[in-house]
């Protein structure tokens, strides 16, 4: 037996009586009346533990009602505690409470959810150059690195987990500057993203897959002259010029030396960059500089810092960072000293094309009938007097 009261005259009745004893009215009409007004229970999900979070149904018509709330950090002076915003927004409770559930397995920092591009350029720039006490870089090094963020201002405001190649890609693709510039924005990319992956800002780097689809316009230059040569052979206890000695004694680009293999036992690298010829090409090492060979390691080498950190400084500590022209002595006149070099002391046309990897073009007999080996590459080379 329930009790009932009754829409007329709010008097308590029986369900089982056929009317109200008061006004009359019928308990058949009252009981359909009260259960069609009957409020709607409200669902209960389970309560969460302390720590947790909370997950709160917002109110209106959402496709998404259910917020997924991490657990307060702190509180504010006056005991209330700092808001934090939502992990995000789910069809229903159960989405919500597995979204919780990962997120407490593997915490992130949620204001760096939305960060952006600028402002994370803003985070690595001070990590890099201020905070860094342990190294000092040079105002060169700090100006190509905002020239190259300047060149990226179409991703300036756009969040940063939401860049993908593609937006990285059509930057490259779409930037008027030489090949050179594009180089050191690509560095900036890999640097940030680098830097975001340290903060377990992102999960995937997405700068890995971009690539300079322009040719590299730096084929043009001068070699160095003998004088030249001669202060870099005065100067040869220094790693700098041994390297670059290496460039010149060997006729690989700059960016050939990142990739390079080296067999110390036969005593050759093999490698090379830009055109079928040269890749993978095998040049033996010349007698000169097989000692800062066994001192180079290519894992650790990256063409575009060592262009900026070390080649420029150095020629410039020299004397010797312009050319007779005066132009500025690129790392690619290296490549253009070595040709000079082999035109001087008569390396054979053949050989000096094979070790430079030029392509033989036209010339069938050469291009087929061509072939040298090892030993007489190595011969060839040693030609060259130091």
């Amino acid at each position: 037996m329930a009790l009932l009261n009754c829409i007329e005259c709010s008097h308590i009745v029986s369900d089982k009586a056929y009317a109200c004893p008061n006004c009359g009215c019928p308990v058949s009409f009252l009981s359909s009346e009260q259960k069609k007004h009957k409020p709607r229970k409200r669902r209960k999900y389970k309560k969460l533990p302390n720590g947790f979070g909370c997950i709160k149904k917002l109110s209106g018509n959402r496709s998404r009602p259910f917020a997924a709330y991490p657990s307060t950090k702190g509180f504010h002076n006056n005991g209330s505690p700092v808001s934090q915003p939502a992990i995000g927004y789910y069809e229903d409770w159960y989405k919500a409470f597995d979204a919780l559930q990962k997120f407490n397995s593997n915490p992130y920092d949620l204001v760096h959810e939305n960060i952006t591009f600028n402002e994370l350029f803003e985070l690595y720039f001070k990590d890099k150059y201020i905070d860094n006490k342990k190294k000092k870089y040079s105002q060169s090094s700090i100006d190509s690195t905002k020239a190259a963020f300047k060149n990226c201002s179409v991703l300036h405001n756009k969040k940063f987990k939401e860049l993908r190649k593609y937006d990285l890609q059509r930057v490259l693709d779409h930037c008027p500057l030489k090949h050179s510039s594009l180089e050191l924005i690509v560095t900036l990319f890999r640097q940030m993203y680098k830097f975001a992956k340290e903060n377990d800002i992102i999960d995937k780097d997405y700068s890995e897959f971009v690539k300079i689809n322009i040719p590299d316009d730096d084929e043009s230059g001068e070699p160095f002259t003998q004088e030249e040569l001669d202060i870099l052979w005065n100067n040869k206890d220094n790693k700098t010029v041994q390297f670059i000695l290496i460039m010149v004694y060997s006729g690989f680009r700059i960016k050939a030396f990142e990739t390079i293999e080296i067999n110390y036992k036969e005593k050759y690298f093999k490698g090379g960059v830009k055109t079928n010829a040269g890749k993978g090409r095998i040049v033996p090492i010349h007698n000169s500089i097989f000692a800062y060979v066994l001192n180079f390691n290519p894992n650790k080498f990256k063409a575009v810092a060592f262009r900026a950190k070390k080649f420029y400084p150095m020629l410039q500590q020299l004397g010797i960072d312009k050319t007779l022209s005066g132009k500025k002595h690129t790392p690619h006149d290296c490549r253009h000293t070595f040709s000079w070099l082999c035109d001087k002391y008569k390396v054979d046309e053949l050989s000096k094309h094979l070790i430079m990897g030029h392509s033989l073009g036209n010339d069938i007999e050469k291009s087929v009938y061509g072939h040298r080996t090892i030993d007489e590459l190595r011969t060839e080379i040693n030609k060259i007097q130091v």
